[in-house]
């Protein structure tokens, strides 16, 4: 008997939901802080930069989702444009990766909210809860995911007309952008990127969106402009209202704003939402490594339980509890808030298989140039280049365990 396939359930604005709960999680509360340590003002260049290669790397992911329309992502398109190590690779990097990644969004949501004893306790709560939500199907994970957006970006509104008068006073701040030099620049441009880089939450939902060659194309599209102007205003808005030295400092930088500009009411309904936010990436993030984990498992590259859809809400109902079982379990050993250097590492592979996927396709499948997908994969590259050097090593080793996972698995089926 054929197992059951996973429905078509979603339209356009669930998958845009979706891939903004990803995109617009608890980074944008934390990332500009990192990112004007290392540039400064020119943190301004590196969201340029960061949008422009997630704009190369969106087109070439619809492009993609709209001949592959599967779940998976990368992972399905590199194995069937590249071959299967590259699929595999890509399939990896994502799966281990944003596995690490969930527990520190788990953490980060409880860091707000409770002291430190109770957080580990509370992040293993809300992994479970919102594993619950997932299982149900894919039609409630987009309802919470709505309501989850909905809070977080109203309030991100909020802290923007709180800064809003720094700006008018102040003026957009331009001065210094080249101060921290071209590597500073490159450095806060790969930390930016990552906020970005929740649109592939639609494409590993592929199997799931209803006429996918349409709606997901116009789906990431959409997200992506929503996040960019978002990003791109509270960007403005910190360095007119705190100054990129005090940005740099800050470790609530949206806080920060909101007091220095005389909202100091607003503080704690800012903490509620970064922590909402977190809340948003972490749901999105069991779904897609789920769904990337069956891919993976039809294809043997992953154990075949996971391959499992349950008959009724039409889940991968195995691989998103193994999933959730190996999160907890990392929510309550292991604090991975400030060690997950490797989940930037394969979030950039996981684009560069995408990327070389996209500029193998025919005319005839094309809606980009291929110029653009070339573009894309040359930022991944720099941008890889441009991380600090232990993101790298532990990158690396990430992708060494894959590899021999392979091999042994490889090695048993020949026997």
């Amino acid at each position: 008997m054929t197992p059951p396939e996973l429905a078509r359930r979603l339209r356009t604005r669930d998958a845009v939901v979706i891939g903004l709960a990803a995109m617009i999680g608890a980074g944008v509360f934390t990332v500009f802080a990192p990112a004007a340590e290392a540039a400064g003002s020119g943190l301004l260049l590196g969201l340029a930069i960061a949008a422009f290669v997630a704009f190369a790397n969106a087109s070439s992911t619809a492009q993609l989702a709209a001949r592959y329309p599967e779940s998976g992502g990368a992972y399905r398109y590199g194995r069937e444009r590249l071959g299967a190590w590259p699929g595999f690779l890509a399939g990896w990097g994502f799966v281990v990766g944003k596995t690490a990644s969930c527990a520190a969004m788990a953490m980060t949501f409880a860091a707000y909210l409770v002291p430190s004893e109770w957080q580990r306790a509370l992040a293993a709560a809300a992994v479970i809860v919102l594993a619950g939500v997932n299982l149900r199907g894919i039609t409630r994970t987009a309802r919470a995911a709505a309501i989850i957006v909905g809070f977080v970006v109203l309030v991100l509104l909020l802290v923007v007309s709180a800064g809003a008068g720094s700006v008018l006073q102040r003026g957009i701040p331009l001065d210094g952008l080249l101060d921290s030099g071209w590597p500073g620049i490159l450095q806060a441009a790969g930390l930016i990127f990552f906020a970005f880089a929740g649109y592939a939450r639609i494409a590993t939902l592929g199997e799931e969106v209803r006429d996918p060659a349409r709606t997901i194309p116009r789906a990431i599209s959409i997200a992506f402009v929503v996040a960019l102007l978002l990003y791109a205003l509270v960007a403005l808005v910190l360095l007119a209202a705190l100054g990129a030295p005090a940005l740099a400092a800050s470790t609530a930088p949206l806080v920060d704003l909101v007091e220095a500009s005389g909202w100091p009411a607003a503080a704690p309904l800012v903490r509620v939402a970064a922590s909402a936010a977190a809340l948003g990436a972490l749901l999105a993030l069991i779904a897609g490594i789920g769904r990337t984990a069956l891919a993976m498992a039809r294809d043997g590259e992953l154990p075949h339980r996971l391959a499992s859809v349950h008959p009724r809400t039409r889940v991968p109902h195995v691989a998103e509890i193994v999933v959730a079982v190996v999160i907890v379990a990392l929510v309550l050993t292991v604090d991975l808030r400030e060690a997950i250097g490797f989940s930037s590492f394969g979030v950039l592979g996981y684009y560069l298989v995408a990327n070389l996927a996209a500029l193998t396709q025919p005319a005839v499948e094309r809606r980009v140039p291929r110029a653009l997908s070339a573009a894309g994969a040359i930022g991944c590259l720099v941008l890889v280049v441009a991380l600090p050097p232990p993101s790298i090593v532990a990158g690396l080793a990430v992708f060494a365990v894959g590899v021999g996972w392979r091999l042994i698995t490889m090695a048993r089926r020949r026997r």
